[in-house]
Order: structure tokens, then sequence, then C-alpha cells
């Protein structure tokens, strides 16, 4: 048998100078690896920080989704100061800001690396109603007037006003005029304070759009008496209320009015009791009664 008894001198040197060449190896391909690494980073810097990869101009942000505002009124609320880096920007931080603005409601921000730009895409907030704070404007009461949206938005009167009118004026008289009416402001006007009808505004904007009788202007200034100008004549609702529905539902139903009483004689309706609407003509002597019960609410 083959002796496994002490190894020689030699032995032991050859193999301590094989344990230090695979130490060295080692050390060396680690070093490789790290110098390869800073190259890659350096050069990941290098090519980012690139002029290629910035956002120079608003026209490198691509609107979507948008119906009422151009894309230039979309980009001027987008709060990027010009020259920007694609990869400072932070879409979550800017679809944010964009949707703390009044005529956005919901934004999505993305970055596009080839071409380097943004996609901005928005759900906006759809005017129904002018907001008009007093019935008679001071100069300095001009910049309170704005636009309604049916949840009781606030939107500043031009956020809309110049898409609209730059819109309208590039269609030409050969162009779909259904299209433009898409795109027409709304002309209900709501006159009074915004703080005191804008928790109401939702329900009630909601039953006063299933009407067929067409109604021009709420006056909500006097809270004890909601009063609208409509096309079969002045209306007084009284405070609003849960009746509030069934008086509208009422005046729906008074839509043959004209046809049974001379709307020029017709002072105002008095439907603060819906079951018992009353008609006021102001041209009875003050020695008669000035008002007569309606006629019968013609039933859906």
């Amino acid at each position: 048998m083959a002796s496994f008894g002490a190894v020689s001198q030699t032995e032991l040197g050859r193999r301590r100078q094989e344990l230090r060449r695979r130490r060295r190896a080692r050390l060396a391909a680690v070093v490789w690896q790290m110098l390869a690494a800073s190259a890659m980073a350096g050069g990941l810097l290098w090519w980012i920080a690139q002029p290629a990869w910035l956002i120079a101009r608003s026209e490198q942000v691509k609107v979507e989704g948008n119906q009422w505002l151009s894309d230039k009124a979309v980009r001027s609320l987008v709060p990027l100061s010009y020259p920007q880096s694609l990869w400072g920007i932070q879409p979550q931080a800017l679809a944010e800001k964009l949707e703390s603005t009044g005529p956005i409601a919901k934004a999505k921000v993305t970055r596009n690396l080839f071409p380097p730009s943004l996609t901005v895409e928005v759900a906006e907030r759809l005017p129904v109603a002018v907001a008009q704070p007093t019935a008679l404007l001071k100069s300095s009461d001009k910049e309170k007037v704005g636009w309604l949206d049916a949840r009781g938005g606030w939107m500043p009167s031009e956020s809309y006003t110049a898409a609209v009118r730059s819109h309208n004026s590039s269609i030409g008289p050969g162009s779909d005029r259904g299209t433009q009416s898409q795109h027409s402001l709304p002309t209900l006007k709501v006159i009074g304070p915004l703080e005191q009808y804008r928790a109401s505004w939702p329900k009630f904007y909601q039953g006063l759009s299933g009407l067929t009788v067409k109604v021009f202007e709420i006056n909500w200034q006097n809270p004890n008496n909601l009063i609208l100008k409509t096309e079969i004549g002045t209306v007084h609702l009284g405070p609003y209320s849960s009746r509030t529905a069934e008086q509208l539902k009422v005046l729906d139903r008074m839509r043959q009015l004209p046809k049974q009483l001379d709307s020029s004689k017709i002072a105002y309706i008095d439907l603060k009791n819906p079951a018992s609407p009353i008609v006021h003509l102001p041209e009875l002597p003050p020695s008669l009664e000035s008002s007569t019960p309606a006629p019968t609410p013609t039933p859906n």
C-alpha cells in the first residue's frame, strides 16, 4: 500500500503558490467587476444627462382625453419649467397638481423614452352652469364669476371660454355644426354665493337636468326663497328642502301652462306648496285677489 505519511515540503510549497494564485485571480475579477459597474453607471449618467433626454418645450407634452380644453390649455396647466430632465419628472406628483386645478377632474402622466416626451391623459370637469355671485356685478366682482360642474366644483371663467372660442373659430362654413354644438358653453346661470348652495347643488342639478321645462336662471341669493326663471315664467320654490325634488316634478307637469294662461300676465308661479301651486297675476286691482289657483298640472 502507498504511504500517506508526511507530505514533502516541496508539495506544501506548490499548494501554497496555487492558493495565492487563486486569491489573486478572484481579487482581479472583483476589481474588474467594480470597474465595469462604475463605467456602466457613469455611462448611464452621461446618457441620461444628454440634451436628447430633456423636455425642452411644451410640444413634447402630448395631451389625451380632452374634449373641452385645447391641448395648449391643458399644457399651460402642467406645472413644468422648461427645459426639464425627463428622469427628474415625477409623474404622480404632476398628476396630483393637475387634479388640484379647476378644470381637471382626473389626470394620469406617463413618461415616454422614444421619443422623449410626456403623455398627459385627462378627464375634464364639464361645465353645466355659470356661477355668478350677485345679480348686479361690480367691476371688482368679475373675477369671481366662473363655471359650475354637476358636482358643485367651481372653475375660473377663463378656463373654457378661450378654448371654446378657439375651437368654434376653427370650424368653417362647411363643417359639421353638430361638432360645434357639443362644445357650446352652458347658458344656465346661478346667482348667489357659492358657499350658500354648493352642498345642495349636486342633488338639485340632478333633478333640474331631468326637466322638460327649460330653466334659464336660478336665483339663490335669498336662502328662504329659491327663484327660477323658466320658459313658462318665474317660479318661487321657497327654501331648498327635502321636497324641492317634488316641486321640480310639479313644475315639469305644468309645461302646458302657457297654453292655458297668457304668460305675459303671470307675475310668478308659487310652488312653495307643491300640492297646491298658485299663479300670481299682477294686473288685478289691489281690491281683488291677486292670485289664482294654477290649472291642474298635466300628469306625466
